[in-house]
C-alpha cells in the first residue's frame, strides 16, 4: 500500500546560471508530496490500526524536518556568494544555505535524503519512503525516488 501526505509552504530563491527569468530573486509557493509505502497495520486497539501511518505523523515529520526550516526562507546556493553576502547583512533574515543550487530537482533530491531516515518501520510493517514530490509551480515537479 502507498500513502502520500502533501504539505505547502513559500520561499524565495534564484538560479544563479539560469539562462532566463529563473536568474533573478524569486519565490514560489511550493508544495511537498511525501509518499510512503508499507503494510496496513494490523493492531486492534491501537490508534494506527487499518493504516500505514498516520497522515498526521507524516505531516509532523515533513514539517518539523523539511516544511517548517524551508517555509518562508531564502533558500540559497551557497556558491551564489553574492546573494550570500546581501542575506548575511539582512538581521534576522530566514536563509537556509545549501550546497547545491535550490532547483525543484535539488530541492526534492535534498529533502528526500533528509526525510528518508525519519520514517521507521516501527509497526513491523516494512514502512520506507518511496518519493518526494516537488512542486515548484502547479505544472512544474520534481520526483526524488527510492532506487
Amino acid at each position: 500500500m502507498r500513502i502520500t501526505r502533501r504539505l505547502e509552504f513559500d520561499a524565495g530563491h534564484r538560479i544563479p546560471d539560469h539562462s532566463s527569468q529563473c536568474r533573478h530573486l524569486h519565490g514560489h509557493r511550493y508544495a511537498l508530496e511525501v509518499t510512503l509505502s508499507g503494510e496496513v497495520i494490523k493492531a486492534d486497539g491501537l490508534p494506527v490500526n487499518g493504516m500505514v501511518m498516520d497522515f498526521a505523523d507524516v505531516k509532523r515529520i515533513a514539517n518539523d524536518l523539511v516544511v517548517s526550516r524551508w517555509d518562508h526562507a531564502f533558500l540559497v546556493y551557497r556558491g551564489d556568494t553574492q546573494v550570500v553576502t546581501m542575506l548575511d547583512a539582512i538581521p534576522g533574515h530566514k536563509t537556509v544555505v545549501l550546497d547545491l543550487v535550490p532547483t525543484a530537482e535539488n530541492l526534492a533530491a535534498e529533502a528526500f535524503r533528509i526525510l528518508d531516515p525519519a520514517y521507521r518501520d516501527t509497526y513491523g510493517n516494512h514502512l520506507r519512503l518511496e518519493r518526494v514530490r516537488l512542486y515548484e509551480t502547479p505544472n512544474c515537479w520534481a520526483d526524488a525516488v527510492r532506487s
